[in-house]
């Protein structure tokens, strides 16, 4: 198996109710994760509410997975934007030392063309001393990265190992899935397609339901690259519910209510994020009693 193979989580940052950093909830989260079986963490992702930490804070939340963490799974940093030449800045600016790849979204807002798009990963690949894993997520950016120009990028530089694919496009999914290099990672962002797209050929899931049931998910997407369907089906259904629910207002005020029920971490976002709503947390709490 690879290192990014399997089940990531795309960690959210924890706020206590003056909206700062809990970093002692987040070195319970790493622990309770990793000793669930997940694979490897993502940090400083959407999950993370990543446009609404600072700078400083990014790098105290990094310092503080990494020491959690103690090397026992590989961590992946969000660095990303729509501004090229800032996103070579913060990665020639930032100790990569302790990281094993970096996730790199798709240019947002700008609405670059294909051939934009091509010349900003090749920029970033040009600067970036680590993996890459692109990020294509159009429902956020308003622009798709097309599977000709993942594939393209896939092809020309050694360093673009992986995408994390979240258009919840099962056609773009299988044409990815079948035109790929070999030793090329199409990884799913979609937590309710993952396992079908397991199943076809992909390497696995960077999920945000993942961190509050580590166990269960990360067994499902095991069978997955199993090849072991019905088992894993068994677990998919079984999660179907509460994985719908965490994104029925917002991502991540639904996995942060879920998590807050658990215990693990309160349901604090910073605005223009607002909490789930009392109807939705009810909803969660009823689901995860089903679950057990």
């Amino acid at each position: 198996m690879t290192k990014f193979q399997g089940t990531g989580i795309a960690i959210i940052t924890p706020f206590k109710d003056d909206l700062s950093v809990d970093h002692e909830a987040l070195r319970n989260l790493v622990d309770f994760n990793i000793e669930n079986g997940i694979d490897y963490i993502v940090i400083s992702g959407t999950t993370g509410e990543s446009v609404t930490i600072t700078k400083e804070e990014k790098k105290d939340i990094s310092a503080t997975i990494i020491s959690a963490n103690k090397g026992r799974v590989p961590l992946v940093l969000g660095i990303g934007g729509n501004n090229t030449a800032e996103v070579i800045n913060e990665i020639e600016s930032t100790n990569l030392s302790e990281i094993d790849g970096i996730l790199s979204v798709s240019p947002y807002y700008s609405k670059p063309t294909q051939e934009g798009i091509y010349q900003h990963f090749k920029a970033i690949s040009k600067a970036c001393p680590i993996d890459i894993i692109m990020y294509n997520v159009p429902g956020r950016t308003s622009s798709n990265m097309s599977p000709e120009t993942t594939l393209r990028l896939a092809k020309d530089f050694n360093n673009i190992i992986a995408v994390k694919e979240a258009g919840n496009n099962v056609h773009q999914y299988l044409k990815l899935l079948r035109d790929k290099p070999d030793d090329f990672l199409i990884i799913s962002g979609d937590d309710d397609l993952v396992l079908g797209v397991v199943l076809a050929g992909g390497a696995g899931v960077i999920s945000v339901i993942g961190q509050a049931l580590p166990k269960q998910f990360s067994e499902m997407i095991r069978l997955g690259l199993e090849g072991h369907a019905k088992q894993a089906y068994a677990i998919h259904f079984k999660l179907m519910d509460i994985t719908s629910l965490i994104f029925s207002e917002n991502n991540p005020a639904g996995i942060k209510a879920v998590l807050e029920t658990l215990n693990l971490a309160k349901s604090n976002v910073r605005l223009p994020l607002v909490e789930a709503t009392k109807t939705l947390k009810e909803e969660i709490k009823e689901a995860l009693q089903v679950l057990g």
